[in-house]
């Protein structure tokens, strides 16, 4: 049997590889993860509702690929959405779905600095981990984020078997320089049995 995308995700390793690979997949991307019954989109959102009153705060939707995430926040009652992404075809497919205020296509190394305080809560739904962005973007995205900004996010069950991911939510909440509010395991992609975990942290 042919290896889908979704197969193939989780063993891509290095930054153009896997540009490439959500690069080929954005097409179909919606479809297959939407049979594949993708549920962590919509428990980001609820997760950021929960704990963010204000539906007009700016928020950085990191890694937001076709939009599916985006979709959800919308569907959240978040107005003020930015996206970022690697790929520049996942870039067109969420641009179709007219849901951003503003998208653009990021390299692996950029620091987003200039992005730096300007939004209320920073997403990044299955973006962080196994076939995705490393472990070191996790400390990025914290830094830009002003204090009691929110940062929402998931690691899928593939990432957590490295334990590196969950140390660094461990070195932000033990030194006090975040607190967490949030940490669900849940579904991910129900149909490859795959789950992942949902966290809110609030920087300090």
């Amino acid at each position: 049997m042919a290896k889908t995308y979704l197969d193939k995700v989780y063993a891509t390793e290095g930054a153009e590889a896997t540009r490439e690979l959500y690069d080929d997949w954005a097409e179909s991307y919606d479809a297959e993860l939407k049979a594949a019954g993708y549920a962590t989109p919509a428990r980001v959102a609820a997760a950021l509702r929960a704990h963010l009153d204000d539906r007009q705060a700016a928020i950085l939707d990191f890694g937001c690929g076709t939009g599916l995430s985006g979709e959800a926040l919308a569907r959240a009652g978040f107005t003020a959405i930015d996206g970022v992404d690697l790929s520049a075809e996942m870039l067109e497919e969420a641009r179709a779905k007219d849901l951003y205020r503003d998208l653009a296509q990021i390299g692996p190394e950029e620091t987003l600095e200039p992005r730096a305080g300007r939004y209320a809560a920073i997403t990044a739904t299955g973006v962080i981990g196994a076939g995705a962005a490393p472990v070191d973007c996790f400390d990025r995205l914290m830094h830009l984020l002003p204090p009691g900004g929110l940062f929402v996010f998931s690691f899928n069950d593939h990432t957590l078997e490295d334990p590196a991911f969950e140390t660094q939510v461990s070195e932000w909440v033990d030194s006090a320089a975040a607190r967490l509010h949030f940490r669900e395991h849940g579904p991910h992609v129900p149909e490859k049995g795959l789950g992942a975990t949902v966290y809110v942290l609030e920087k300090r």
